[in-house]
């Protein structure tokens, strides 16, 4: 049997479908032809000239990534530039590029699901759905199978998450029991009041921002609010373990005929930390 792009890709869209993405998004192939063979498919977050290396080195005739390559409007791509040059290396390999963002974002399972099962929570539903009741939309909830302090959990999601130069910070009590958890792959501080909703006791996501985390933490000055503790990661380590999951999804839909590889180069954008007092900042004279 042979496989073809276009096949590769009805199993994506039936798992991720394209409606749901957001209608600023950029989803669905990028460049290559639906109608050539594919027999080793390579998924990755990022489509940058990294894991474009990867995928043909690894004799990939597709990358499907997370990230959009084209998001926001371009007049040409001239292989001097950096966007160019990824489209020209993606042509002149015959390598194909698809990508799935918010649409895989939303679906269910989807990249919030990758993020909580790496965790080791059980998803009771999403945090933001996209109507009453219904299952899809960003961001998921879940629940531990019993508690843990806040320290406890940070290490958890440390564990579970590929290392960043970034690593998981927290703000809350390092002894705060936890165990319902919001979590969203990716940027979330949008949700921050949807955790607070939610009642969890923690919230996992990545890109948090000085001024949203502050005034968030800040509600627990006011009687009988409660307030998640925040637990903020590299948005790349975020969203990897969407990567396999998306494998699987390929690997089952065409069993014994696509070779499926999750990518292994970090493309996470921050490479230096140094390191700080644990469990406070220092107070300067």
């Amino acid at each position: 049997m042979t496989v073809r792009i276009k096949d590769v890709l009805a199993v994506l869209e039936e798992a991720y479908p394209p409606a749901l993405a957001e209608s600023w998004d950029a989803v669905g192939l990028v460049c290559g032809d639906p109608e050539e063979p594919v027999h080793r498919v390579l998924f990755c977050v990022d489509p940058v000239e990294a894991t474009v290396d990867e995928a043909v080195q690894a004799g990939a005739q597709l990358l499907v990534a997370h990230h959009p390559l084209l998001l926001r409007g371009v007049h040409g791509v001239p292989a001097n530039s950096h966007k160019g040059r990824v489209v020209h290396q993606l042509i002149r390999s015959g390598v194909a590029l698809y990508c799935a963002h918010t649409n895989a974002d939303s679906a269910v399972p989807g990249v919030s699901d990758a993020l909580a099962a790496a965790l080791g929570l059980s998803v009771r539903a999403p945090l933001a759905p996209h109507a009453e009741g219904a299952a899809t939309g960003l961001g998921r909830i879940g629940e531990l199978p019993e508690a843990e302090p806040l320290r406890d959990f940070v290490q958890r999601v440390a564990n579970a998450l590929p290392t960043t130069a970034w690593g998981v910070r927290a703000a809350g009590d390092p002894q705060q029991p936890v165990r319902t958890v919001a979590v969203c792959g990716g940027a979330g501080d949008s949700f921050l009041a949807a955790a607070q909703e939610a009642g969890v006791d923690a919230y996992v996501t990545a890109d948090l921002r000085h001024h949203p985390a502050a005034e968030h933490l800040a509600q627990a000055d006011v009687p009988g609010t409660k307030v998640p503790a925040l637990v903020d990661v590299a948005h790349w380590a975020s969203e990897w373990p969407w990567c396999q999951q998306a494998a699987d999804i390929v690997t089952a839909a065409l069993p014994d005929t696509v070779e499926v590889l999750v990518s292994t180069r970090r493309t996470d954008p921050w490479t230096v930390h140094a390191g700080t007092a644990a469990d406070s900042g220092r107070t300067l004279a």
